[in-house]
């Protein structure tokens, strides 16, 4: 298990799109997301931090800080 990671989940900032603990995380409930596992997906997929659902990519360019693009 790689160092600093636990449980295999991270927590990322729907701003910056930067790795950020999981306290801040709670912290900031609508501008980040908890991911967990990999991703093995091919293309891009866009998730919103406020509903952790998966949204079109003109969803993501109108709400660039409350989305997380996952590159697979």
């Amino acid at each position: 298990m790689a160092k600093g990671r636990s449980g295999g989940s991270r927590a990322r900032s729907g701003i910056s799109g930067r790795y950020i603990s999981k306290s801040s995380a709670a912290r900031h409930p609508r501008t980040s997301v908890v991911e967990s596992g990999s991703n093995k997906s091919a293309g891009t997929a866009y998730r919103s931090a406020i509903s952790g659902r998966y949204v079109t990519k003109g969803h993501a360019q109108r709400s660039p800080n409350t989305t997380v693009t996952e590159n697979g």
